[in-house]
């Protein structure tokens, strides 16, 4: 485990980073990182845990999540994200995905090839739909965060059951196959 967090660490610790390659846990959140190289996460593939919440204008275009087979927690909280970055779809052991505190408008059908999510916080966007596939992640999915969004899909009785009745909701709304 490395935590790195709240420093003023402005540039991606690469020489840390490659001599440590059995590491399991990385934090790097509220730090002013200015940029995270495009190959910045191949040299922790064993990673599990993963924060770099707060490092707005840090992520690469096309950040490489899928360099991280083994990521079982991500969080990309106040990042400015305006929509998910597609390589998280290819995280099949991630359990918990924080991407509360940003400027998220939609959640990707993809969603629902993330069958290991227990937790997912999508607080605080400005989601105002979601998707009907987001029903197929229950029984897995046990915590589902929506406050602080302008979400007009759902009435609030639904929202007010909590996680179950959402997931329930969405996934009645899905098409006969």
């Amino acid at each position: 485990t490395l935590v790195l967090s709240r420093n003023n660490i402005k540039d991606w610790p690469v020489a840390i980073l490659k001599s440590l390659p059995n590491l399991s846990c990385l934090k790097l959140d509220g730090n002013p990182l200015r940029q995270i190289p495009s190959d910045g996460f191949q040299a922790i593939s064993m990673i599990q845990i993963l924060d770099i919440s707060g490092n707005a204008t840090s992520l690469p275009e096309d950040p490489a999540f899928s360099n991280l087979p083994h990521l079982k927690e991500l969080y990309l909280r106040r990042m400015q994200l305006r929509e998910v970055p597609s390589e998280i779809m290819s995280l099949r052991q991630l359990q918990i995905l924080g991407l509360s505190q940003n400027s998220l408008q939609s959640i990707p059908d993809g969603f629902k090839n993330l069958t290991s999510l227990t937790e997912l916080d999508l607080s605080d966007n400005n989601i105002s739909t979601l998707p009907p596939e987001l029903g197929l992640l229950e029984p897995s999915l046990q915590v589902l965060r929506l406050d602080g969004n302008p979400l007009r899909s759902i009435r609030r009785p639904i929202l007010d059951r909590g996680t179950k009745a959402v997931l329930k909701y969405l996934k009645d709304k899905l098409p006969e196959q």
